[in-house]
Formats: structure tokens, sequence, C-alpha cells
């Protein structure tokens, strides 16, 4: 559960600095004698502040969710013995639901902490380095509790509902091991299945509402906000669906070797598992892109509301705000990659049957290594792909919708419609990040692959 007090304290810190930081912004704009209280300025800075803390939020309850449906899959036997003795399954389902419970409060008070310490300290800092005079801005606020309320009430819902499948276990699995579920099985859940298609249609269609709206009023961000979070939670519920085709297209890259083989069809077999895990990297590359194509997309805007090309002191402008963003946005992107390195792990420590199987039947240690190692590349590279599509298109929706109807000095021309802007160097960085991201994530797995005895992993 260390991983999940993690993310935890990570979101609930991210919280508490993104509104220290923006109340601190607020408060040097309200003391600005031109600026003063400008009412859009102020409506700015709560949407971005609302967007960025719902997506934290968001990310973080997806991958404790996963984490969780994960640790529930390898407690099968103990759960089924526990059946087996008579205790009920709703109590067992409690049980898991509780730790999640205690977790979130955990991480959220220590990422409370955290943030309220990373707040004081930096705007000590740029006092201190910019010069900038006392403007009457108290750090510790009780709307710091907020964030770390939610973070904890969200790791709660997200462990109750990454323990559903607790009500589905029967004593008889206790003459097993971890189970997850086929595609057979997963190909039969029609009620998810449907909810999934139903939330990706609503979605998409309030993403196309806000894209218009946002011709209108900058609100339009909002309708495609909810579109954005709707649409994705359907994908998320529909990723058994849609992540088999990618990862049956992806294993063609890897040849058809023995341990390239057993990779591509491991990730396969079991598209629940592999899904938890794709989806974590989706998440965090779909985030990154996102933000840097919304950044581009927003230049490409303005460029054409102002009649020609944006001004060098307001490019820098955009240029500095596009770093802090990112270095804002990158936060969730550590929380999936918390959750990657996570699910990893717990997932070669639940094969240990099967990894002294493979063996025992004379594949040797670095055939083991390399396959786990593969594993982790064909789940990468398929979820790189997704996220970068979907980034691109959910950052064009974002830019357009906010800034769509916003005219800009000196031609003042709106609306304005622009085709998304992607730039390619922050793409590239992704796809290497990534890259990195594997290597890194498969080691622990890696090594614990190779440190099981086949008689002890075999005797389990």
């Amino acid at each position: 559960m260390g991983a999940s007090i993690l993310v935890a304290a990570i979101s609930s810190a991210f919280g508490a600095v993104l509104l220290s930081a923006t109340g601190y912004i607020a408060a040097i704009m309200r003391a600005d004698p031109y600026i003063g209280d400008s009412g859009m300025v102020a409506l700015v800075l709560g949407i971005m502040t609302f967007v960025l803390v719902g997506v934290a939020v968001y990310v973080a309850a997806i991958v404790t969710s996963n984490t969780f449906s994960t640790v529930v899959a390898g407690r099968t036997r103990r759960i089924a013995l526990m059946r087996l003795i008579g205790a009920s399954a709703r109590s067992q389902r409690t049980e898991v639901a509780r730790q999640g419970l205690v977790v979130g409060a955990i991480g959220a008070f220590l990422g409370l902490l955290a943030g309220t310490a990373v707040s004081a300290l930096g705007i000590v800092v740029l006092e201190a380095t910019l010069g900038i005079g006392d403007v009457g801005y108290t750090v510790v606020q009780g709307m710091l509790l907020i964030p770390a309320v939610i973070v904890a009430l969200t790791t709660w819902a997200a462990a109750w509902t990454g323990s559903r499948r607790v009500l589905t276990v029967t004593p008889l699995q206790a003459l097993g091991g971890s189970v997850e579920a086929s595609h057979e099985t997963l190909a039969h859940r029609r009620g998810r299945n449907g909810s999934a298609i139903a939330l990706f249609i609503t979605g998409a269609a309030l993403l196309a509402a806000g894209i218009l709206l946002g011709l209108l009023s900058p609100l339009g961000v909002m309708v495609a906000f909810v579109g954005g979070i709707l649409s994705f939670t359907g994908l998320v519920l529909g990723s058994t669906l849609i992540m088999p085709p990618v990862l049956r297209l992806v294993g063609r890259l890897f040849g058809r070797s023995a341990t390239a083989r057993l990779a591509a069809e491991n990730a396969l077999r079991y598209p629940e598992r592999s899904s938890r895990m794709a989806i974590g990297v989706v998440i965090g590359v779909t985030l990154v892109t996102m933000f840097a194509v919304a950044l581009e997309t927003v230049k490409s805007v303005i460029a054409i509301s102002s009649g020609g090309e944006i001004e060098p002191e307001f490019s820098t402008l955009i240029d500095t705000f596009a770093g802090i963003m990112m270095a804002l946005v990158a936060v969730s992107a550590v929380i999936a990659a918390v959750g990657l390195v996570n699910l990893l792990t717990i997932g070669v420590v639940q094969r240990r049957r099967e990894l002294g199987l493979l063996r025992s039947l004379g594949v040797s240690t670095g055939q083991v290594r390399r396959m786990v190692l593969l594993e982790a590349a064909h789940i990468t590279i398929a979820a790189v792909s997704t996220g970068l599509v979907l980034g691109i298109g959910y950052g064009w929706a974002g830019a357009q919708s906010l800034l769509g109807s916003v005219p800009m000095p000196p031609a003042w021309q709106a609306p304005t419609l622009v085709a998304p802007a992607v730039p390619w160097l922050p793409v590239l960085i992704i796809v290497v990040a990534m890259a990195a991201l594997t290597l890194i994530a498969a080691v622990v797995p890696t090594r614990l692959a190779t440190r099981v005895a086949p008689v002890e992993a075999l005797a389990d």
C-alpha cells in the first residue's frame, strides 16, 4: 500500500500548492494598480485551478482503483479461504475499502503538510528573487483542507470501486491462486461495456458542444472539461475492449522469437491486467501531450485573433506560463508513473507460480528477464501511441473552447477557429521519457522474476 499512500500524498500536496499558487498570483494582481480586481483574470485563474486539481484527483483515483483491483486479484485465494470459513463477500470488500480510507487519510495528511511547506518556501524564494513586496497573502488557510479531504474520500471510493471483484470470489477458488478475468469473460460484460460506450459518446458530444460554446464564451471550456472527463472515463471502463487490438498490433513489432511471443501472449491472455497497466501510461502521456498541444494551439488562436504574429513580450509570457503549467501537469504524470511501477511489481509477485513453471520447463533466467522487459515495452508502446492521439484531441479542444471567443489586440478578431498545433519537440521528449520509464519500471519486476527458485514458486 506504500505506492497508494505516495499517490494520495502527491495529489494532496499538488492541490495545496496549486491553491496557494493561484491565491498568491491573485493577491499580486489585486495589488497591481493597472490590473486591480480584473474579473476576467479571476475567472481564468479559477477555471485553471478547478481543471488542474480535478485532473490530479481524477488520475489519482484511477491509479488507486487499478492498484486495488490488482491487489484483490492477487488475494483471491485468501479471500476465498475466508469465504470458506464463513466470512461474507461484503465484509471482505468492506475490509479492502477501509484500507483505502486509511491509506487515503494518511497520504492526504502527509501531502497537506508537504504542500503547505513547499508553498510557504516558494513564496519566500519568489519574494527574495523577484523583489515582490508584501501582498498580504497568508499561506495557511482553511481552503487547503479541501484537496486533502477530496483526496482521502476519492481514495476510499477508488478502493471500494477497485474491490468490487471481491463479490464474485467463491470458496472453491481457495484451491487456486491469483485469478484474472480472461478475454472471453470480459467480452460478456455487457453492462460495463455498454456503460463505457455510453460515457464515451456522451463525453464526445459534450466536447463538441464545449468547442462550439467556446466560440461565444470562455465558459465553453467547463463544458469541454466535463466532456473530457466523461469520454476518458468511458475509455478507462472500456479499456479491455480498446487496448487488446492495439496490443496485438504492437506485438507484431517484436518478432517471432519464443520470448517475444510469450511476452505478446501474456499481454493478450489477460487483457484486464494489461489494460490496468497500460491505462496509467495512457493517462500520463495524454496529460502531457494535451497541455503541450493546448499551449501551442493557444499561440495559434492568439496569432489569428490579433491579426498576425504574437508580440515577442507576449510570446515570452506565454512560454513562461507554459513551462509552469507543464511542471504542474508533470505531477499528474508522476502519479501515473508510480502506478505503472506498482502494478508491474504486483503483477510479477502474483505470477510466481507461472514464472516458476517456465523456469522448470527450461526457460533461462535471461529469457525470463527479457520476457518481463518485453511485456513492459509492449504495454508502454501501445499506451504511448494511444495517449498521443488522445492528448492531441483533448489539447486542441481545451484551447479552442477556452480562447475561441476572446478577441486579442490589435485586430480584435473573434470568434477564432484553428486546427490543432502539435509541438513536435515535446512529443519526442514524451516518447523518450516513456522509453526510459519502461526500463526503470521493469528493473524491480525483472529482479523479482529471476530470484524465485522454480520449486519454491510451484509450491505456492
